[in-house]
């Protein structure tokens, strides 16, 4: 157990036995699970250096030769196939024999969790990809480890691959989660935090926008649109056909994150080189929170991670062509709360852009929506309910004591924060 030292008002926790350690469990399949994990990671760091987190890649562990062509054929299940795709989300969503079947398929090690649990051995797991929650339940109900475990939930929505029987505690985007969860799957509140999805502080601070355009080298009199087609760089074809018309009445600055599509990048270099608009091409960047906070919509697929990002940075939102699954249920939760639209094709995003963009009214009502629905403490919520999770005592008991060490970490986070913005 820890010991907890007061001193001037503010708690620290002390162990006597060993460094306390959070193991998250993550897959690269899609980007939102990977970046969930470094906000956790990165937030423990700053507000609790003693921590020491580390983050696995979940099937990369346990099929190190394997994990690249799995990989690949479930990216072509969703670029080529997606109604198909879209059909196992649907059968697979609630307990039914089908999605049974898929549980029981056991696609790991027993012996290399094991190991990696041995050699890791820590206080808390953390499951941010379905596939690594179902593997912890797994080893619990065989009696091969007893360490508390906590799922992330990724998207605004409920799926049978996420929920297992010996899941301690559930983090949720949404209190919309948090109902279906409830309702439909019968998991107990108690179960259950609403913490928002965790995301990196970048997204949470405010920017100097007139600077970052000069940075960036895209102009202070043109509208900015960001396109995103995710960390894959799925971008239509029927975009691109978009951008090389004269549909658009005015000239629109486009600034086009490819991901890690090369090839997409060389062909729009190529395709586009004539268009009336400003296009600036990138693949994969590290700095997408300044381009979000610069720009006055942004096109996107919406990912989990993503929409988070975009409501934590006000930034108004056009969904194209969701994938069937849980990009469709997150734009159904965006469309509700009214901080997004929609384009079903592209001449239905031909006509929400000019009227997006072209009407400063529409844009300040979804900047308004998305300041009164974003929740900015997400990461600092998550990590707080992570902590709690733990079993060794690493935070106080009772509620003055854990009130005020959440502000003690929500002060410290901020301060840190604003140190780096400065």
């Amino acid at each position: 157990m820890s010991i907890l030292e007061i001193n001037s008002g503010v708690f620290y926790p002390m162990n006597e036995c060993k460094k306390q350690k959070i193991l998250i469990l993550s897959g690269d399949y899609g980007d939102g699970h990977k970046q969930a994990a470094r906000a956790i990671s990165e937030a423990s760091l700053v507000s609790h250096p003693d921590i020491e987190v580390e983050i696995v890649d979940f099937m990369a562990w346990t099929h190190p030769h394997l994990h690249s062509v799995g990989k690949y054929f479930y990216l072509q299940l969703v670029k080529n196939f997606p109604v198909f795709y879209g059909y196992l989300f649907q059968i697979t969503r609630n307990d039914t024999t089908m999605s049974y079947i898929f549980k029981k398929i056991r696609s790991f090690s027993l012996s290399r969790m094991v190991k990696l649990l041995e050699e890791v051995q820590p206080d808390v797991i953390v499951s941010t990809f379905p596939s690594a929650a179902a593997a912890i339940s797994i080893l619990k109900s065989k009696g091969l480890t007893t360490v508390p475990t906590v799922t992330i939930l990724t998207d605004h929505t409920d799926h049978s691959y996420w929920l297992h029987p010996h899941t301690d505690q559930y983090l949720v985007g949404s209190d919309h989660v948090s109902q279906l969860l409830q309702r439909e799957h019968g998991i107990p509140e108690s179960d259950i935090s609403v913490t928002g999805i965790p995301i990196r502080s970048h997204f949470c601070v405010e920017y100097d926008r007139t600077g970052l355009k000069e940075k960036h080298g895209l102009s202070t009199e043109l509208p900015i649109v960001m396109v995103m087609g995710g960390g894959l760089g799925m971008i239509s074809k029927e975009f691109i056909q978009l951008l090389q018309s004269d549909a658009l009445p005015k000239k629109i600055q486009f600034v086009i994150v490819c991901g890690h599509n090369h090839k997409l990048k060389q062909k729009l270099t190529e395709e586009l080189k004539n268009s009336k608009h400003s296009i600036a091409l990138t693949g994969y960047i590290q700095h997408v929170h300044e381009i979000m906070a610069i720009s006055d919509l942004i096109v996107t697929k919406p990912g989990g991670l993503t929409i988070s990002e975009a409501l934590a940075l006000e930034l108004p939102m056009l969904l194209y062509k969701p994938l069937p699954g849980q990009e469709q249920d997150n734009a159904a939760f965006l469309l509700k709360a009214g901080v997004a639209r929609q384009a079903r094709d592209e001449m239905e995003l031909l006509d929400q852009l000019i009227a997006i963009i072209h009407n400063p009214q529409i844009l300040l009502t979804l900047k308004l929506k998305a300041k009164a629905f974003q929740m900015k403490s997400s990461t600092l919520d998550a990590l707080n309910a992570i902590l709690l999770t733990e079993s060794c005592g690493i935070v106080p008991q009772s509620k003055w004591s854990l009130y005020r060490y959440q502000r003690y970490i929500s002060l410290f986070f901020r301060r840190k924060l604003a140190g780096r913005s400065s």
